[in-house]
């Protein structure tokens, strides 16, 4: 009993060459796939190294994720904040066009009946429509009222977008137009 007696592994190959774990006792391993020194060709004893293990890897890739990471991150930072932008300035545009079409509306109706009333009248609401839909979106509107023909009157909006990005001036333009509402009698232009 002076001697251990052990697990003898040796690996049995196939004809694909691909190697399969015996286990059992006797003699040295022989048959394809093991080493004349007795074991495998891998740690294991059989086939290649298991996985991971980094045998087999020409220089690593240990440090790829981190690259990949400071490459990528300010990529997907300026992508989440180019649709803040988007979205800030298309409901600032909104809402710049619903206040020049109340204001319009307001113009419309008042310019017959009050010739010289309906530029307050009209200015009055689309303030109002700014500062109830988006006061902190619609910065510094510029309201002109206009009278381009006869009988048309509106209101048009230049205003400034607030921006997330430094040095970004976005402006919204919003106007709107139409002809003013009067009763015309027959036979009557």
């Amino acid at each position: 009993m002076g001697r251990g007696h052990g697990v003898l592994r040796r690996c049995r190959g196939d004809a694909s060459g691909s190697g399969v774990l015996v286990e059992g006792s006797g003699a040295a391993p022989e048959g394809p796939g093991v080493a004349p020194g007795g074991s495998g060709a891998g740690p294991g004893g059989c086939g290649a190294a298991p996985k991971g293990s980094g045998a087999g890897r020409r220089g690593g890739d240990s440090g790829m994720t981190a690259i990949e990471f400071v490459v990528l991150t300010p990529i997907l930072f300026f992508m989440i904040f180019a649709t803040v932008q988007f979205a800030l300035y298309f409901f600032a545009d909104h809402v710049a066009q619903a206040a020049a079409q109340a204001g319009a509306r307001k113009a419309r109706a008042t310019a017959d009946e009050h010739p010289g009333e309906w530029r307050g009248a009209a200015r009055e609401v689309t303030d109002s429509y700014i500062d109830q839909l988006g006061p902190t979106l619609v910065l510094g509107p510029d309201v002109k009222l206009v009278q381009p023909r006869a009988h048309t009157v509106g209101v048009e909006i230049t205003a400034r977008v607030p921006s997330v990005f430094p040095g970004l001036g976005l402006t919204v333009h919003a106007q709107s137009v139409g002809p003013v509402e009067r009763f015309v009698r027959e036979g009557e232009e």
